[in-house]
């Protein structure tokens, strides 16, 4: 599957190089976070990756959930199920949890379905910010601190009627998605649906924590799109001439 160029098996354990994580980003979920670019001092595989991989090495179940526990950076060796029964987690030599999985329902192998899946998936999640977050975040009055961005990937969870198709399509559900305030703090639960042959066989939601909450300003945050989006555009110009 498309996803293993992205990841290196190392004995039992899978690591990622910095290289590998940001093109991930860039030029899969079309993520342009600084933590996943391959000079920033906090750099963190994208959460996007690690479950990715969880698909690719165990298989695609009718019922997953997936808590994220701890930032995985280039200096990581996992190790990753490959058979889940009821539930595991991502771990190092340690026994520390990265991210913990639980399923159930009947699991499917199928490369085809898993990289649809995947590559729909991924690519919502590339719309997460600025549009979706930004919506939210309008609608309800707050802004992130653009000095010091603090969106977490918190968990998230898929359900399908069926995994005995071949591939899967994403449509974000707005109605259902919503942004719950408390202070300085808020939650984000966004919803998509997935469809198969012009049916809706499933669902999922991304849970987000966003820290430092303010009042809204739109002129600082049309100022953060524009950076935001000059940025994406003036690394795929360079991917371009790279060519």
């Amino acid at each position: 599957m498309f996803i293993r160029q992205f990841y290196q098996n190392k004995d039992a354990k899978v690591c990622f190089s910095r290289q590998q994580a940001s093109d991930f980003a860039k030029n899969v979920a079309d993520d342009f976070n600084p933590l996943h670019d391959i000079t920033a001092k906090r750099f963190c595989v994208p959460g996007d990756l690690l479950f990715s991989v969880i698909l690719d090495k165990s298989g695609l179940n009718q019922e997953m959930s997936f808590t994220f526990s701890g930032m995985v950076t280039d200096a990581n060796e996992l190790y990753f199920p490959e058979d889940i029964q009821e539930s595991a987690s991502v771990i190092d030599d340690n026994d520390k949890a990265y991210l913990s999985v639980d399923v159930s329902g009947k699991n499917s192998r199928c490369e085809t379905l898993t990289e649809s899946l995947v590559r729909s998936y991924v690519a919502f999640s590339g719309d997460t910010f600025p549009h979706i977050l930004g919506d939210l975040m309008r609608k309800n009055s707050v802004m992130i601190n653009p000095a010091r961005p603090m969106v977490m990937y918190e968990s998230m969870k898929i359900h399908l009627d069926t995994v005995d198709v071949k591939e899967v399509t994403l449509k974000f559900n707005e109605k259902e998605t919503e942004l719950v305030v408390d202070g300085k703090r808020g939650k984000a639960r966004l919803v998509f649906d997935f469809n198969s042959n012009g049916e809706t066989i499933g669902y999922g939601e991304k849970h987000m924590v966003l820290s430092g909450l303010r009042e809204y300003d739109q002129e600082i945050m049309d100022a953060v799109y524009q950076q935001y989006m000059a940025m994406k555009e003036a690394y795929h110009k360079q991917q371009v001439v790279n060519a």
